[in-house]
């Protein structure tokens, strides 16, 4: 499936995570987009290329793999979301994080995030804990992928019978 991984890159250990978890995804046999790695082959970096490039990644993708972490999560992972929801694709959210930001409302999908951004997602992931490792997060957003990739066929067949 092709892939749009949101998520923050502003720190070493960020991007450090984002490329441990679409490694896993690769060798899984996704196509994955990973907008830090499409950021570091650009000869300069100017706002609107970037902006256009992540665009086209998110435009391209089946689904969206959304790293959700922190208190508030990255305002750009969220706005690749809103993107990926407008544009009907499926968003795979995963959080590792314990703090909450969230309303915590009946019947919302994660309650540690905003009601908005967690209505949108497909399949919500939260991994929280010690225990909590790039595996166990590989092999969780492989099984979201899964039931995400089951709903799309089983989607296309609804859709080619009517």
């Amino acid at each position: 499936m092709r892939l749009y991984f949101a998520g923050p890159l502003f720190t070493q250990a960020e991007r450090l995570w984002n490329h441990t978890i679409v490694q896993g995804l690769r060798l899984a046999g996704h196509e994955v987009f990973l907008p830090q790695e499409a950021i570091a082959e650009l000869e300069s970096l100017e706002a609107a290329t970037i902006f256009e490039l992540d665009l086209d990644g998110v435009r391209a993708a089946e689904a969206l793999v959304a790293v959700l972490d922190g208190a508030d999560p990255d305002s750009g992972t969220c706005f690749e979301c809103g993107v990926a929801y407008a544009l009907g694709r499926p968003i795979v959210a995963v959080r590792t994080d314990f703090r909450a930001g969230g309303d915590a409302l009946p019947g919302q999908k994660m309650p540690t995030i905003n009601l908005m951004l967690s209505q949108a997602v497909t399949e919500a992931i939260e991994l929280v804990g010690p225990r909590t490792n790039p595996e166990a997060v590989v092999a969780a957003v492989l099984a979201a992928l899964d039931r995400v990739g089951q709903r799309l066929t089983n989607q296309s067949k609804s859709n080619f019978n009517h």
